[in-house]
C-alpha cells in the first residue's frame, strides 16, 4: 500500500509499441535504452519477435491482435501514458489493431516511425502495411519520421536528394501527421553534411493555418554502428515530448542525442555486422583503443 507521507514524484511516461530485437540493437530494447538515458519510465507492447543480429533479420513471428490490444489496455488503464511512440508494425492487421486501440484510449501525442526496412535492408513491412499506415495512422500521428527509404514507399516515388526533401514531406504531411521529419541520414557519401527536414502545421498571428519548415544540418559521423538510429531517434523525440518540449526543440535535442551516441559508439566491437549506437553515452563513455586514448601511459 502507498504511503501517504511523502509527496508523489511524477515522470514522464512513454510507451512504446513496436517490435522485438533479440540483438538488442533496435526495437524495443533501443527504445527503452534511450527511455532510460533520458530520464522516462518506458513501457513496452510486442507487436512482433524477430530473430536478429548485427548481420540482419532471419525470422519476424507477429503477435495476436488480441494480446497486442491487451497490452495496450493494461499499461493505459493503469500507469497511464504521456507520449506513445510506434515502430514496427508487421502487417497491415496490426497497424489497424492499434489504430483502433489509440482511438479508444484518445492518446494525444504519438510518435509514429515508420519502420519498413531494416538497416540491414530486411523487410519489416510490404506495401499494405504501408497503405494502412498511411490510411489510419497518419492522420492520429503528432509527427511521423520516415527516412528516405521508407519516404520513397511510402510515396510511391523515389526520394534520393535533399531537393526532394520539401516536396516529400508536404506530400506526407497531406496525409494526416501534424508533423513529418524526412531524415537524411542514407545521402551518399558525396554530401559531407547530412540534412534532416523538418515541416509542421502551424498557425499565423491571425490563427490561419500555414506551415513552417527547418532543416537541420549535422555533420556525417564515420562508422558502421548505426543499428537502431531510427527507433532511437523517434524515441528520443516522443521523450523530449513528454518532458514538456516543442516540437522543433525535441526533434533538434534528438537529433543530438543520436549523434552523441554514434560518437561514443564508434569504437564498439560487438557482433560481426552492422553495430549499434551507443544509447548510455551521458553515463558510460565508452573507451577508446589504448593507441589514440590519451589516458594511456
Amino acid at each position: 500500500m502507498k504511503s501517504s507521507k511523502h509527496t508523489a514524484v511524477r515522470i514522464p511516461k512513454v510507451l512504446t509499441i513496436a517490435g522485438s530485437d533479440s540483438g538488442g540493437g533496435a526495437g524495443l530494447q533501443a527504445d527503452l535504452k534511450v527511455m532510460t538515458s533520458l530520464g522516462v519510465y518506458g513501457m513496452t507492447v510486442v507487436t512482433a519477435i524477430t530473430a536478429q543480429n548485427t548481420l540482419g533479420v532471419s525470422k519476424i513471428q507477429g503477435i495476436d491482435l488480441d494480446v497486442i490490444d491487451a497490452q495496450i489496455d493494461a499499461v493505459v488503464n493503469d500507469i497511464g501514458v504521456d507520449v506513445i511512440k510506434i515502430g514496427m508494425l508487421s502487417s497491415p492487421e496490426i497497424v489497424h489493431c492499434v489504430a483502433a486501440a489509440l482511438r479508444r484510449h484518445a492518446i494525444k501525442i504519438i510518435v509514429l516511425d515508420p519502420v519498413l526496412r531494416a538497416t540491414s535492408g530486411a523487410s519489416l513491412g510490404g506495401d499494405t502495411t504501408a497503405h494502412s499506415m498511411r490510411e489510419v495512422l497518419f492522420p492520429l500521428a503528432t509527427i511521423i519520421t520516415p527516412n528516405m527509404e521508407e519516404a520513397s514507399i511510402l510515396l510511391g516515388r523515389s526520394v534520393e536528394e535533399p531537393d526532394d526533401f520539401a516536396q516529400a514531406a508536404q506530400d506526407l504531411l497531406q496525409m494526416g501527421p501534424a508533423a513529418v521529419l524526412i531524415k537524411g541520414g542514407h545521402l551518399d557519401h558525396k554530401h559531407t553534411q547530412l540534412i534532416d527536414y523538418l515541416l509542421w502545421r502551424a498557425a499565423d498571428e491571425d490563427g490561419k493555418a500555414i506551415t513552417e519548415e527547418q532543416k537541420l544540418l549535422h555533420y556525417r559521423v564515420n562508422t558502421a554502428n548505426t543499428h537502431g538510429t531510427g527507433c532511437s531517434l523517434s524515441s528520443a523525440i516522443a521523450c523530449y515530448l513528454a518532458q514538456g518540449h516543442q516540437l522543433k526543440h525535441a526533434v533538434a535535442k534528438a537529433i543530438a542525442y543520436v549523434e552523441a551516441g554514434l560518437e561514443a559508439g564508434i569504437y564498439l566491437s560487438i557482433g560481426a555486422g552492422s553495430g549499434p549506437l551507443w544509447h548510455m553515452h551521458a553515463f558510460y563513455p565508452t573507451a577508446l583503443p589504448d593507441d589514440i586514448n590519451p589516458s594511456v601511459a
